[in-house]
Formats: C-alpha cells, sequence, structure tokens
C-alpha cells in the first residue's frame, strides 16, 4: 500500500458504527483505503470489472434508478459538470453502479441511462456482486421501507462521487454536498 492515498472515512446518519460520523485525516492509518475494484455487468449485459477501464479517468457514484432526490441531483450535476469540462470529458468514463440490484437489471439501467444520461455506463449484477462493489468503496446503501415508493421501499445510500486515475487507484473523491462550480473544479485539477 506504500504510495495510495488513503481517503477520509466515509460514512452517512445510518451507519451501525458510531465511529463512521467522523472525517479522519487522510492519513490516519485506522482508515483503510478503497479498492475500487468490482465484477459486474454493465447495462448492455457485457461483463465487466475495474481492469475495464483502465487507461481511463474514472467517476463512479452508486444510486439506483427509483431514486428520487439524490441520484437525480447528482447524475445531473455531474452530466452538466461534464459537458462544461469540454474536450477533458473524453477523458472520463463516468460510472454509475447501482445500490438496488432487485430492480436495477441491466435492461432498467440501460432504459434509465439512455433516457436522460447516456454519457454514463451503467453496472449491476448479484446482490453478492453488488454487495462486495460495496464493501470495495466503502459505501453505505440499505433497503427501508418506504410507502411513498411503488414497490413499498427506497434504498438510502453515500452520495459521493469517486474518481478513480487511469491506472484504477483512488484518487479523490467529492461529496454531493458541493456546488457545482466546485465540484467542477476538483474534477478539473484531479484529472489534469
Amino acid at each position: 500500500m506504500i504510495g495510495r492515498r488513503r481517503p477520509p472515512l466515509l460514512s452517512t446518519p445510518d451507519s451501525p458504527d458510531p465511529r463512521l460520523f467522523a472525517t479522519r485525516d487522510k492519513e490516519d492509518p485506522a482508515v483503510r483505503p478503497i479498492d475500487a475494484t468490482f465484477s459486474l455487468v454493465d447495462h448492455h449485459g457485457t461483463p465487466v470489472t475495474e481492469q475495464s477501464y483502465r487507461g481511463q479517468w474514472v467517476t463512479v457514484f452508486f444510486g439506483f434508478t427509483h431514486c428520487r432526490v439524490v441520484c437525480p441531483r447528482a447524475l445531473g450535476r455531474l452530466s452538466a459538470v461534464l459537458d462544461g469540462l469540454g474536450p477533458l470529458a473524453e477523458k472520463i468514463r463516468p460510472l454509475y453502479i447501482t445500490v438496488d440490484p432487485e430492480r436495477d437489471t441491466p435492461e432498467v439501467m440501460r432504459a434509465f441511462l439512455e433516457a436522460g444520461h447516456p454519457r454514463f455506463t451503467g453496472l449491476t449484477g448479484t446482490p453478492e456482486r453488488i454487495e462486495a462493489a460495496k464493501r470495495s468503496f466503502h459505501v453505505f446503501a440499505r433497503r427501508k421501507d418506504d410507502p411513498e415508493d411503488p414497490d413499498g421501499y427506497a434504498v438510502p445510500h453515500t452520495a459521493i462521487t469517486y474518481v478513480l486515475s487511469p491506472d484504477g487507484e483512488y484518487a479523490t473523491h467529492l461529496t454531493d454536498g458541493l456546488d457545482t462550480e466546485t465540484f467542477t473544479e476538483r474534477l478539473r485539477a484531479a484529472v489534469s
């Protein structure tokens, strides 16, 4: 792990471990590095791993197609940021990994992304493979009853965009709370 950047400890208000409420310094030895590994299928049904995207800058956002607030906002912002980056955006592959594999089949992911976010590649898989990807990125997501959802549940989740370098290493992350200008500046700085 020598030379590998260590991200801050990532958390959500629903995290079961109270230690996860604090943001830690990136050099804190208690913080585990993001492995950024996965073995999933893309929205065309093609098997992919993190190796499939080597040689490109990659953004990774975890969410689900039935999300009513956070995901539409995050995907819309990242789409606008990529549009604003001009030619630099050609170096970036945005990935959208589901946290709801029961509903988000490749076909559902493809229809969702083609309708509003055609630049993104959607990734899904078995519940076990999604859990492994979540662990790799330290993403929190847990199914929760939601009477307003037609299927009766939602999946609250971490709302962070991870940035991976062309060699597949964690470079940085961008939180949902950033305004578009700051988000753009930080992404530009990371990939320049």
